[in-house]
């Protein structure tokens, strides 16, 4: 943030916090039933007489329960509070937010339903005790935040009396990622694990298990030298020594970092900031890794680092430096893939199956996939890029596999994998289901370099509130049109830290220097479209959105967002008279396309706000447009025409012109997965479309709904948006020549936040490729 305190920073964030998970219910969970309970007959099969079948057929064969019950997808996340994120023994009660966190992120990346379970139970006895007993309600156990060393005694005892795999994600999770970087770092510096020093700082839980599991990777206990804040781990130390760090304790008069980090190939960071001091660095060997893990300072600052090692990697636990540690990168795929094929354990294989799938996806050479999932920024495997992102949507499909295949080739899986390409399929389509859709995007505007987004409603709570997070996250720098003396009481109104001048640009729409240059590039604009002189000088100075687009054109910003307020039509008429259509694009062909994400997952819908009634060649370029829009996601569009006609099964006005743009498109755009006409239910369901039309070009469910007229795509879109309470990110402006979106007056805040990163990811994208002209073939009448 600029310009406050760290204290007003951590207050403000905290405010948001707590309102965050106080509406608009308490909690960030809630139990959903997945089956139809629309009559008695419903009732009578979901309980009493009908679930006894089910209940017999279980008892008969306990194998079926995961058939007939949520138990093999359904994962307890437990905690006893003892040591909870950075805030230490807070007790059970206290920890429950922290585990409900775990269980959205297991749900979210990885589709895995999460009991959060937090239980007053310090002693280990009384763990393991009431841990064991819901063997038969879980597939999976994951133990979180419980202090070190009963942690390991817990997990220990728990393995040896449950049949269902039981994982501390606090030491493996973190040892998972730690040692993937470690063996893309020992690759890209010639170096073999097997003859690499690796000194920790930090004995704790996490370290002990990178230890251990880097151990069965190759490393040699003998080069492992463990300190912590009373030192090395010496042959008669007493302080804190128990039977886990036992294999790492030496025989030597060694007592500080400083007396063992000589010779040090790889430093291993999970202790407290500043531990490394910048004078130990010249003695570590040649091309040292670095993984200073701390938070949320690190043991060494990776400036500080690279300007006394230029050759060192880096590593760190934070977002905003390259290659994270961050155990979201696998702790839900290793249970997904654990849970799909009945794994009564995760055992080392497991876990080094994953270690390696990790390491290979960020070796893997770039793709088309890896640039969309990185927003078009393709990493390349290096120094700076040895951990693949946490939103990478590949993590899922390299990690499930390798682990669930590692469960079958050890014998440990209870229902082995048969069909491996139809499993990776199945995961492929849950990827697109999961609505981690906006994530790369928030990634790429954070690194990206054309940042400045104009806001024609400067004095509107929405936009200074969504201001505030936008300079806070470094997603935008914002540029507000409103009046001085209302921004400033606004600000204060609402307790918000920001402040014109010193944060973000204000234009005065009632004394502006540029006053006179943008009215006459509004009358060079529009002189000849009815805008004469006195009325060019009157929207200068009355219509915000005016000044926004004139700025946009001036190149004073590279993007801009208006429409919270008034109708959708006035602004579009400005945005289309100054900014105009990009080459290709018609004036009156420019349109809209709106995103939904809900639990179900991401639809996109197109012409939901301009179109009223389009043709088939202009149905046909806004689909070639909105493709062009998806793909900026990392999605793979796949469009159908919608019409009340089902493959030919009525004839009439509508279904001929929905029709005749798939035969266009299938002649422009060849490359599309695109047909037409059908019903929604075709689009959405490939075994129906099947069973009608067997000969279909899409494949699968499509993520594309083109409808035929503004009326049938603006009431679905508003239908569906309250019915599946989806969060609409939207509507996004097709066709114009910069980025400039207009939103709708029922935007929220976050609405504002999630549009603007839109807008800078394709200003950023503009800026460093020319955008090629829309080209819909020489047979085209457009």
């Amino acid at each position: 943030m600029v310009g406050d305190d760290d204290k007003t920073k951590r207050t403000d964030l905290e405010d948001a916090a707590l309102f965050f998970h106080k509406y608009p219910i308490p909690g960030k969970l809630e139990i959903q039933s997945t089956k139809p309970l629309g009559n008695q007959r419903d009732l009578a099969l979901a309980y009493s007489p009908g679930v006894a079948a089910p209940c017999l057929a279980i008892q008969d064969e306990p194998a079926t329960a995961a058939d007939y019950t949520a138990r093999a997808n359904l994962v307890a996340v437990i905690s006893n509070g003892t040591a909870v994120l950075g805030l230490g023994n807070i007790g059970p009660l206290a920890s429950k937010p922290v585990m409900e966190g775990k269980a959205v992120l297991f749900k979210k990346f990885a589709g895995i339903d999460v009991f959060d379970i937090e239980i007053d139970a310090p002693e280990i006895e009384r763990m393991v005790d009431t841990i064991s007993a819901l063997e038969p309600t879980f597939g999976g156990i994951n133990l979180e935040d419980i202090k070190a060393p009963e942690c390991f005694e817990v997990e220990e005892r728990l393995k040896a009396r449950m049949k269902i795999p039981v994982f501390h994600d606090d030491q493996h999770g973190t040892a998972i990622i730690v040692a993937a970087a470690i063996l893309n770092g020992l690759e890209f510096a010639s170096k073999k694990i097997e003859d690499i020093k690796i000194v920790t700082s930090g004995a704790g839980a996490a370290a002990l298990a990178c230890l251990n599991l880097l151990v069965s990777l190759g490393a040699k206990v003998e080069n492992i030298w463990v300190t912590d804040r009373h030192g090395v781990a010496y042959k008669g130390r007493v302080e804190e020594m128990d039977r886990w760090k036992d294999p790492y304790v030496k025989d030597t008069n060694a007592r500080t970092l400083a007396d063992v980090i000589e010779g040090t190939d790889v430093f291993l960071g999970l202790s407290a900031a500043g531990v490394l001091k910048p004078e130990l660095l010249p003695l570590m060997a040649e091309k040292p890794l670095i993984l200073a893990l701390a938070n949320p300072t690190p043991e060494v600052m990776p400036e500080v680092a690279r300007s006394v090692r230029p050759d060192a990697m880096i590593c760190t636990g934070r977002s905003d430096f390259p290659n994270q540690v961050n155990n979201v990168l696998c702790f839900p795929y290793i249970f997904r893939g654990a849970l799909d094929c009945g794994a009564s354990a995760i055992n080392e294989e497991m876990k080094m199956a994953a270690v390696r799938a990790i390491a290979a996806l960020a070796r893997e050479e770039p793709s088309d996939v890896a640039a969309r999932a990185y927003s078009g920024e393709t990493p390349i495997f290096g120094p700076e890029f040895l951990i693949p992102s946490p939103f990478d949507p590949r993590l899922i499909l390299r990690i499930a596999p390798a682990v669930a295949k590692a469960a079958c080739d050890t014998g440990v899986a209870t229902r082995p994998i048969a069909d491996m390409a139809a499993y990776i399929d199945k995961l492929n389509r849950f990827v697109f289901r999961s609505g981690l859709v906006m994530k790369p995007v928030f990634s790429s505007a954070k690194t990206a370099i054309s940042k400045r987004v104009i806001y024609a409603d400067g004095e509107d709570e929405r936009v200074l509130r969504a201001a505030q997070v936008l300079l806070e996250d470094g997603i935008a720098q914002p540029i507000l049109v409103g009046r001085p003396h209302v921004v400033e009481v606004r600000l204060k109104r609402y307790g918000l830290r920001i402040r014109p001048g010193t944060d973000f640009e204000l234009i005065n729409p009632e004394d502006d220097p540029r006053y006179r240059h943008y009215v006459d590039l509004l009358i060079e604009l529009a002189g000849r479209r009815g805008i004469t002189q006195e009325a060019a000088r009157t929207l200068v100075r009355t219509n915000n959105t005016v000044i926004a687009a004139l700025a946009l054109k001036r190149g004073e910003a590279d993007a801009m967002i208006c429409g919270l307020e008034g109708r959708f039509d006035r602004h579009l008429r400005y945005v289309t008279l100054i900014i105009g259509p990009r080459e290709g694009v018609r004036d009156h062909d420019l349109s809209t396309l709106s995103m939904l994400i809900s639990q179900r997952g991401v639809i996109f819908l197109t012409d939901t706000h301009v179109s009223i009634n389009p043709t088939a060649d202009e149905i046909a370029e806004m689909t070639v447009l909105a493709a062009e829009e998806i793909r900026r996601f990392g999605i793979e569009p796949k469009a159908a025409l919608l019409s009340y006609s089902d493959f030919g099964s009525r004839d009439g006005e509508t279904s001929r012109k929905m029709r005749e743009a798939a035969a266009i498109l299938a002649r422009i755009a060849p490359d599309l997965q695109c047909d037409g006409e059908m019903h929604a239910d075709s689009a959405l369901s490939e075994n129906l479309r099947q069973r009608v039309f067997p000969h279909s070009r899409l494949e699968g469910e499509a993520n594309l709904l083109v409808f035929p007229n503004l009326d049938a795509a603006n009431i679905t879109l508003t239908t569906v948006q309250t019915m599946m309470d989806a969060l609409h990110v939207g509507p996004i402006l097709l066709g114009t020549d910069k980025p400039a979106h207009i939103l709708t007056p029922s935007v929220t805040s976050r609405g504002v936040v999630n549009m603007t990163a839109l807008a800078v990811v394709e200003a950023a994208q503009r800026a460093q490729a020319t955008v090629p002209p829309i080209s819909l073939g020489a047979n085209s009448d457009i």
